[in-house]
């Protein structure tokens, strides 16, 4: 089995620099040490059914590309890859002369207008998203399906149906009294009839409640004799408890992965959004403009300044969307006016993986 450990001991990797924000100049002192590189596998792993195209830890600190699956990235314009392969020389740890064979001509290509500003759109819908979350945080305790089930057409209802709840509870009657039975051809419309506990006890039958217990996801229906009188509709708004339901599992499910670091941030910021990805969003367009006007990728960023700003909360969303939104139109003209090809040259990066390949005794 491939793992860190084993790309070190048996010399297996091409290529070891600094990632992420200290590879870019944004790093603060709470930031994360990100490495990410290249590796090669030995040929009787490449050649039989074990292929490994990334090794990576548990946090994915620390990212490793198997060479076939970086240059398939390359060959894509994945923002990533270009990054790692375009790394400031003194933030590289290690690099083989091999990978020279790739050519940075043979990458750049206008297809990174789409990849780089793509994926930082992604990032102001990231931002944006956020907020939900954090300013309208869900109780532990989930809902159950009580809390989705409306009274229909009762006299004592004058604006045509009232929460369950409140309906029992004004009555004073016990949820695990009442049965239901089905409405022909009506979706999630029920007939609701009752028994109190005196009836209960003297009856040959009795209802089965509308819950069989709080993590019930259905009605529960009962056997209803013949000649009883039901006293009520009952409507499930199956939909809606459906997607609170969704909701509330995605709600804490961010609670447990979030970073709380960034997540104390946009608190402390109040302006609503995760500053992080929004300074993503601006890097990843200026480097989109710089490689279709320079053809040049700058990773090292020179406005570090402006982006730490960006991060620190100091924009609100409002003003950065403006301000995102010229970007793209600057974006947009530098893709009109570049001369770079519209794709990477594919048979170029493969000669090179090949050669790559072939003059790495392995």
């Amino acid at each position: 089995m491939i793992n860190l450990k084993i790309l070190k001991q048996k010399n297996l990797i091409l290529l070891e620099a600094l990632a992420g924000s200290k590879a870019y100049g944004t790093d603060l002192p709470t930031s994360d040490t990100d490495i990410k590189g290249i590796f090669i596998l030995p040929k009787e792993k490449f050649y039989g059914l074990e292929y490994v195209p990334q090794v990576s830890d548990k946090k994915n600190d620390i990212v490793f590309y198997e060479i076939k699956r970086f240059v398939e990235l390359l060959a894509k314009n994945n923002p990533s890859a270009i990054e790692i392969f375009h790394t400031a020389k003194e933030d590289i740890f290690y690099k083989n002369p091999i990978l020279d064979l790739i050519k940075s001509e043979d990458i750049l290509s206008k297809m990174c207008k789409d990849t780089f500003a793509g994926y930082a759109l992604t990032q102001i819908k990231k931002a944006k998203g956020l907020k939900k979350k954090i300013f309208n945080p869900m109780p532990k305790e989930r809902k159950t399906v009580l809390d989705f089930c409306y009274i229909l057409n009762n006299e004592e209802i004058k604006n045509g149906s009232i929460l369950l709840k409140k309906w029992l509870e004004s009555n004073k009657c016990k949820q695990e009294n009442c049965g239901l039975s089905a409405v022909n051809h009506i979706k999630n419309t029920y007939l609701l009839f009752y028994q109190n506990d005196k009836n209960q006890e003297n009856s040959t039958f009795y209802y089965k409640g509308i819950l069989k217990n709080n993590e019930s996801n259905e009605v529960n229906l009962s056997s209803i004799p013949k000649g009883e009188k039901s006293i009520a509709y009952l409507y499930f708004n199956k939909e809606g408890y459906a997607a609170h339901c969704k909701e509330y599992k995605q709600y804490w499910e961010w609670v447990e992965k979030r970073n709380d670091t960034r997540y104390e941030n946009t608190l402390e910021h109040s302006k609503n959004y995760d500053a992080k990805n929004m300074m993503h969003t601006f890097r990843l367009l200026d480097m989109a403009i710089e490689i279709l006007e320079k053809k040049e990728v700058i990773v090292k960023r020179p406005n570090r300044e402006e982006l730490l700003k960006i991060r620190s909360g100091f924009f609100t969303y409002k003003e950065l969307i403006k301000k995102a939104d010229q970007k793209i139109e600057l974006l947009e003209k530098a893709y009109q006016d570049s001369t770079l090809p519209e794709f990477p040259n594919v048979e170029k990066l493969e000669k090179a993986l090949i050669e790559i390949r072939s003059k790495t005794n392995l």
